[in-house]
């Protein structure tokens, strides 16, 4: 049952982040290209305000209860987020958007290598064959052009650094401090909302040219920032629980997925130009998702035959008296069974972490 539960707690996690970053893309979309609101940085400070603002209320209602982090760690991680998001808004100002989007799929390789020579985490080279075919296809689908210039290359850089450790650094402090995504949300969120808040209004000046203090809000424009902040919370919420629940490299694939969903809304439903080269870029890295949660799931089911061989291995060579002794401790029973589901329902790259939005 708690197996059951958990993958279906997973897969209800992908499910929620899935919908909601393709429903604010949607709302995002049309609050920049439609209302003219250029200002992605400072948007985003708001949506983490609202998101802390929603959960201090659901905490204060006694939906969840908060847990302390130490100050240092939860203030050098709200401002590495914080950062995170701010380097890649300017990623995008200041590079081509086909080298923006050669940036993000470099956050999967780059996060794999980070964890192998870090977190001596292994991947099998199934699992790297399917990443490649993956990132093959979103690089097909999304990349066109790859105009180069130094700030611009320096920034990327940066971008890819700070994401790859701030989403590791999420699935590592909810496992070893024993937090759920709720309460490390909870804690880090002013933070990461306070440098957004100080340095978007500057940020959006030099990628716009246009201050966010002179724009003018009517009543349309309120109501999708509202909307906008609304589905953050549930954006900013699924992203943590997705990265605790399963990996960084398994919230990247999942990113994937949704740009290809979110190219394929774009002709269907804004008329948006759509080629061939777009159509066999999805097809490529919809077969690459399949390849990785394939390999994913038979690599969880051979961990927990071989965890399950090594304990009856063991029961074998006990003596009788110790056999016995064994079966009537049902507590310690269920301890090991704990731990070898524990440890077993995710796959070997998921068990050892924003666009702008």
């Amino acid at each position: 049952m708690s197996s059951d539960g958990s993958q279906i707690g997973v897969i209800g996690s992908l499910a929620l982040s899935v919908t909601s970053s393709v429903a604010i893309v949607i709302c995002n979309k049309y609050l920049i290209s439609s209302l003219g609101f250029l200002f992605a940085t400072t948007l985003t400070s708001w949506h983490l305000l609202v998101t802390f603002l929603t959960l201090h209320v659901a905490q204060r209602l006694r939906f969840f209860e908060p847990k302390q982090i130490d100050a240092q760690t939860n203030i050098l991680f709200g401002l590495l987020n914080g950062t995170c998001i701010g380097l890649l808004n300017l990623c995008l100002g200041f590079n081509s958007v086909g080298f923006y989007q050669m940036t993000k799929l470099a956050i999967i390789p780059f996060t794999v290598l980070l964890e192998t020579i870090f977190l001596n985490r292994r991947f099998s080279q199934s699992v790297k064959m399917s990443l490649m075919v993956l990132l093959l296809g979103v690089g097909i689908a999304s990349v066109t052009d790859l105009q180069l210039n130094f700030l611009g290359s320096v920034i990327a850089v940066l971008a890819l650094i700070t994401t790859c450790i701030s989403q590791i650094l999420t699935n590592t402090i909810q496992k070893r401090l024993k937090v759920s995504s709720t309460q490390l949300l909870y804690q880090s969120s002013p933070y990461q909302a306070a440098i957004l808040f100080i340095s978007g209004p500057f940020v959006d000046k030099m990628l716009t040219r246009r201050s966010v203090f002179a724009f003018n809000y009517t009543v349309q424009v309120l109501i999708f920032i509202t909307l906008s902040c609304l589905i953050a919370v549930s954006v900013n919420f699924s992203t943590f629980l997705v990265i605790g629940t399963t990996s960084p490299v398994t919230y990247q694939v999942l990113g994937h997925l949704k740009t290809c969903l979110i190219l394929s809304f774009g002709y269907m439903v804004l008329q948006e130009p759509f080629t061939s080269r777009n159509i066999l870029g999805i097809l490529i890295a919809i077969f690459g998702m399949g390849l990785y949660s394939y390999f994913s799931v038979q690599e969880s089911r051979n961990k927990k035959l071989e965890s399950k061989d090594s304990i009856n291995s063991n029961d074998d060579s006990l003596p009788i008296s110790q056999t016995t002794d064994k079966e009537g401790a049902p507590l310690l029973s269920s301890k090991l069974s704990g731990l070898d589901e524990e440890n077993g329902n995710l796959p070997e790259d998921e068990k050892n972490v924003k666009n702008a939005f």
